[in-house]
């Protein structure tokens, strides 16, 4: 096994790779499989503090709703282009309604399955002045008669894809990782984890697995410094047996390690106005490029165009083609 600490190490920029092409994202067929939510937005004007507690009244103005979660996975791979399916549970209510209406509006085949004992999975935030004063979740996990049916459909799905994400919100819709993982590798695929959790050995296997860093902390512990971090990457990317584990690293940009090579991204410099949904950016962003053969260098460079650009945004929110490319 290749040293951690002896990996070379390099640092790319905006300036290593000016001229990137943009890609046929047309041709890329991407699965998405997780935890599927509904985002709500509650906009309103704050004028006063309530006489009952101290806390803001607000009036609210207007509502907006957005795919999120997995969900909002989707929706990302599809606005830069590329063919995509989402695969994952909600109820048989309203707001299930809704999801299945949002994907159908951004072009995602929807392969979502009912689950009747369980409400859809609602994020609510309340933002007054473009500040978010609250959220509200309201989840339940899926049944175990749902999610067999679920990995029997993604069985059944799998020929008809390139690439798939596996997008763990530990929301209980991802129970069977592991099985998806291993049939996806055997059959060819690139899959990609945005994990969560306490264990990640359950992701074994995987192409990329993309964690945050205090999901990464959470598991390996802290560290000293760069070399420390490195060595702490590669153990845990050998151990699970990945091809490349991303590493993303808010202000410090992200870092991809491989058996052969760390690279090492600054974050791209923009006003950051929301963080909601940039991880979702990124993997998204990441498996539309490898899925139409770009390079990983290049792969991870527009990922982290991607995830500055959207961070610049309220709420979860997507980056097109025109965004990434200028075409």
């Amino acid at each position: 096994m290749t040293n951690p600490t002896a990996t070379p190490a390099r640092l790319l920029s905006a300036d290593s790779h000016p001229f990137i092409t943009a890609p046929d994202l047309a041709a890329v067929r991407i699965l998405v499989v997780g935890d599927v939510m509904l985002d709500r937005y509650w906009f309103g004007d704050v004028s006063r503090i309530s006489p009952e507690a101290p806390v803001p009244i607000v009036r609210i103005e207007k509502r907006e709703e957005r795919l999120g979660g997995a969900a909002n996975v989707a929706r990302n791979a599809a606005a830069l282009g590329a063919r995509c399916g989402l695969l994952g549970v909600v109820g048989a209510d309203e707001a299930g309604e809704q999801v299945a209406q949002l994907l159908a509006e951004s072009r995602i085949e929807s392969f979502l399955q009912r689950d009747a004992a369980i409400s859809t999975i609602i994020k609510l935030r309340v933002i007054g002045r473009q500040q978010q004063l609250l959220r509200i979740d309201f989840e339940d996990a899926p049944t175990d008669t749902v999610l067999r049916d679920k990995l029997t459909q993604f069985n059944a799905l799998l020929p008809d894809y390139d690439v798939v994400i596996l997008s763990d919100y530990n929301k209980g819709s991802l129970v069977n990782v592991a099985h998806m993982i291993e049939a996806g590798r055997a059959a060819g695929k690139i899959v990609m984890v945005d994990p969560k959790g306490d264990d990640f050995s359950r992701y074994a296997g995987a192409t990329v697995l993309t964690p945050n860093k205090s999901e990464f902390r959470r598991i390996v512990g802290s560290w000293a410094s760069e070399e420390q971090l490195t060595a702490k990457a590669q153990a845990l990317r050998a151990e699970l047996r990945l091809d490349a584990l991303l590493l993303t690293r808010s202000e410090e940009g992200m870092s991809l390690y491989t058996d052969s090579e760390v690279l090492h991204m600054h974050a791209d410099a923009r006003e950051v106005f929301d963080v909601s949904g940039a991880g979702d950016t990124v993997i998204a962003t990441m498996a539309a490029m490898l899925g139409a053969g770009m390079p990983m260098a290049d792969a991870i460079m527009t990922a982290n165009r991607a995830g500055g650009i959207v961070v610049g945004k309220l709420g979860t929110a997507t980056v097109t083609r025109e965004e990434l490319f200028g075409v």
